[in-house]
């Protein structure tokens, strides 16, 4: 259980740092997006790959995934802030299930690092514009794809696990 909990640590030190770096960098050095074409106001990283695009820019976002609950963002805060503090009560005093650790302290990294955002800059800076054959998906930072991978982590781990008890 210990090194679960190292691990998760480490990775969710990881993410912030990242998360951390990025954005700063991104808000020092580019001008919030404003479309157009490849790279949409900001650095190509892969123009095109069979269709697939990606793009670093500056993109602010006041509202949760795809800026959904923009005009709600005290409460959205504070039901951030209750879910990152409830989702480590659950790790610390009642989780038994040392497999779950890992993917639920990238879940809490990724939303801490967002809500820090809103301290720092009244919203979200995402920053990963990705174009998959003329689809454009909502840009994204770092913490966001901790959140997706933690997510993603543990709902792959429920189907194996409801498949072995089964």
């Amino acid at each position: 259980m210990r090194n679960r909990w190292a691990i998760g640590i480490l990775l969710g030190a990881l993410v912030l740092f990242l998360d951390f770096f990025v954005k700063n960098w991104v808000v020092a050095h580019l001008l919030p997006i404003r479309g157009g074409l490849y790279p949409y106001g900001g650095i190509g990283i892969l123009q095109s790959m069979n269709g697939f695009q990606i793009a670093l820019v500056h993109a602010t976002n006041t509202g949760a995934a795809w800026g959904l609950f923009s005009d709600f963002q005290m409460p959205l805060l504070i039901l951030r802030i209750v879910l990152v503090f409830a989702l480590l009560g659950y790790l610390i005093f009642f989780n038994k299930n040392k497999s779950i650790v890992i993917p639920l302290l990238l879940v809490v990294s990724g939303a801490f690092a967002n809500i820090l955002d809103y301290f720092r800059f009244s919203h979200v800076v995402d920053s990963f514009k990705i174009v998959f054959w003329g689809y454009h998906y909502p840009v994204f930072n770092v913490a966001d794809s901790a959140i997706t991978i933690g997510i993603i982590w543990l709902f792959i781990y429920a189907l194996v696990d409801r498949k072995k008890t089964a």
